[in-house]
């Protein structure tokens, strides 16, 4: 199983390149950021924090998690993709998403918010088109291309993830992704996504193998696991402007380190390659240290290895 460390919403961006290093030297898998252009409370963008991180670290893999995909111009994600990747080395995993939570932001950028599950089915296609390299010829609905080609481009495609929870998000990781990624989910709900997403690539002619399973959770670990519920409850509610208490127990990763330890290895039974720990607490420093010193070495001593 790999864990992935988020950076805490809310914190200062200026804390980024210091936070991935911690992660890397904390033993994480991998480090990420999400983005949102407007939302409730502070946020960074992913393309820009990643970037920061990639020249503070050496060798953690990067995630965005997630890229609210259809806010973009599909080739100029393309270009942002191929650039990141460049500069990290090859340790960029593009996470997609298509938002919603907070409609003012897409109104913003002129994107109606019935359009962006078709913006973001067109913007994958465009991108597994000109991070293949040669010159593309494109006409869909919302973009354009007329013989050209994106330079340059990495030398591997960054694996693809799709986030989400409902059907379309399925349907778009099953003919796009490389691995499904869903938020809000109790293992045995994961499994069952995660089986659905490997059937449905089945019928665009993938494997099932093909798709790989991870999870994103909003996290709390304190040596006080009722503090540790209290807080991520408090954290995940005004990130969402809604009352989480009656979700805490089956969608938010909350504990002691044993506890935490225990959920994990449920979610890795449900077929989880891969988990992002997002810290959401009154104190992520701790949180942060907690988990890499009390939780970590219990995942590594199940004999998963490391990917």
């Amino acid at each position: 199983m790999r864990v992935g460390l988020m950076f805490p919403p809310g914190t200062d961006p200026g804390e980024l390149p210091a936070v991935a290093r911690r992660a890397e030297q904390a033993g994480f898998d991998f480090f990420c950021c999400g983005e949102h252009v407007f939302f409730h409370g502070p946020m960074t963008n992913a393309f820009v924090g990643l970037a920061a991180a990639a020249g503070a670290t050496e060798r953690i893999g990067l995630m965005s998690a997630l890229t609210i995909l259809p806010v973009y111009p599909a080739a100029l994600a393309a270009k942002l993709v191929a650039t990141l990747a460049t500069v990290s080395r090859g340790r960029f995993e593009l996470g997609v998403g298509v938002g919603g939570e907070h409609p003012p932001e897409f109104e913003a950028v002129g994107v109606p918010l019935a359009e962006r599950g078709r913006r973001t089915d067109e913007a994958l296609e465009v991108l597994h088109r000109l991070l293949a390299g040669g010159k593309v010829t494109f006409r869909g609905e919302f973009t354009t291309i007329e013989g050209q080609e994106l330079q340059p481009v990495p030398q591997k495609r960054p694996p693809v993830w799709v986030g989400g929870r409902k059907g379309a998000a399925m349907r778009r990781a099953a003919r796009h992704a490389d691995g499904w990624l869903p938020y809000l989910v109790a293992p045995e709900r994961l499994a069952g996504s995660l089986a659905q997403v490997r059937e449905l690539a089945v019928g665009y002619g993938r494997q099932p193998e093909d798709i790989r399973g991870g999870v994103y959770l909003w996290s709390g670990v304190d040596t006080d696991g009722d503090r540790a519920r209290r807080e991520v409850v408090s954290a995940v509610s005004g990130i969402y402007q809604q009352d989480f208490e009656s979700y805490a127990d089956r969608y938010l990763l909350h504990g002691t380190p044993a506890r935490v330890g225990e959920r994990l290895a449920e979610y890795a039974e449900a077929g989880a390659e891969s988990v992002i720990f997002a810290p959401a607490c009154a104190d992520h420093d701790r949180a942060i240290d907690l988990f890499a010193t009390e939780v970590l070495p219990g995942i590594r001593a199940r004999g998963v290895s490391r990917v």
